[in-house]
């Protein structure tokens, strides 16, 4: 592979811990393996997992140094349509490396921030529902931070799919104001989970109009998980994809499942990169949805590359609603 010849600003960790390692550098062009394609970024999405990223919390395991971010929007080097993409990393540049399997046309109607509040935060939303949770009309469900970008999606994803009653919790009145807005019948403080998890029980069997709850799409751990789980009716289904407050929750056991006939089940988006199928679903029906105004993404507001610090302190003080982006030519 030659070495390349061109340069390009970027984010760079060189040590893990919290925004204050993310450094913009100049680096080197990423240079295509086989089967890849080198993409000029208009935009770079900010997501909560990338704050695990650069503490090395996540999932998968990190390696130093690293350009973090896993989507963009941008054109083929060299010309092309828009597309949208996810990638293993290396979003946050001018710059990325991709496979053209994990792109899909941006239709002209639909924004760079629209489509990138789509390509990961959107596909889990659908996944959420459809895949792991096998949502049924009729039934309740709980988004955890509605107002956030998988939850402001999933919430208007479940009223599309014909759920009868939709719960938000969200941490201050304008997310509250906003989840309903978006078509959540009800909304909860998590603050409630704080020092009790039953507390937080109990506002969700009361905003389900006393009954417990069938559905329930968790991604803060600890007491909201806790609390979240003890909501859940017969055959209910809490389905985990974070845990952004950092604590996990009490370890679940068999006869806790077995007695109630409860679920839990546990969603991770990097499974479907190996079956793109599965992302081609949830776009192909999403899009559209987009293009046509009948799903809104929720902005959450445009920052310089330079400041992608302060995107991450944003997310992480919980000051943000909706999808974040990066503009790598500022």
């Amino acid at each position: 592979m030659a070495p390349s010849l061109t340069r390009m600003r970027a984010v760079q960790i060189t040590r893990f811990g919290g925004p204050e390692v993310m450094d913009v550098v100049d680096l080197p062009d990423p240079v295509p393996g086989d089967g890849q394609q080198l993409y000029e970024v208009s935009s770079s999405g900010v997501n909560f997992a990338d704050t695990h990223q650069t503490e090395d919390s996540y999932l998968a395991p990190q390696t130093l140094p690293l350009v973090p971010g896993a989507e963009f929007v941008g054109r083929p080097a060299g010309g092309g349509e828009r597309v949208v993409g996810l990638v293993e990393g290396g979003g946050y540049a001018e710059k990325v490396v991709g496979s053209p399997r994990l792109t899909w046309p941006v239709p002209d109607a639909v924004t760079d921030e629209q489509a990138l509040a789509l390509v990961l935060q959107g596909t889990t939303a659908w996944h959420l529902l459809r895949t792991s949770a096998h949502l049924a009309a009729g039934e309740s469900v709980v988004v955890i931070a509605g107002a956030g970008g998988v939850g402001s999606l999933a919430v208007q994803l479940a009223k599309r799919w014909g759920a009868g009653r939709v719960i938000a919790t969200a941490s201050s009145p304008d997310k509250r104001a906003l989840a309903e807005e978006l078509g959540a019948d009800a909304t909860v403080d998590p603050a409630l989970a704080d020092d009790d998890p039953k507390a937080f029980t109990a506002a969700l069997r009361e905003a389900n109009g006393g009954r417990r709850v069938d559905v329930v799409l968790e991604m803060t751990g600890g007491n909201v998980f806790d609390g979240s789980f003890s909501a859940l009716a017969p055959f209910g289904r809490l389905v985990a994809y974070g845990m952004a407050g950092r604590r996990p929750p009490k370890p679940v056991q068999a006869p806790a499942l077995m007695g109630t006939s409860r679920a839990v089940v546990g969603f991770w988006l990097a499974h479907c990169f190996s079956r793109p199928a599965m992302l081609d679903d949830a776009m192909g029906d999403m899009l559209p949805l987009v293009a046509d105004g009948a799903l809104k993404p929720v902005g959450g507001g445009r920052y310089p590359l330079t400041a992608v610090r302060e995107a991450h302190q944003d997310l992480l003080a919980r000051r943000t609603t909706g999808k974040l982006v990066l503009d790598p030519t500022r």
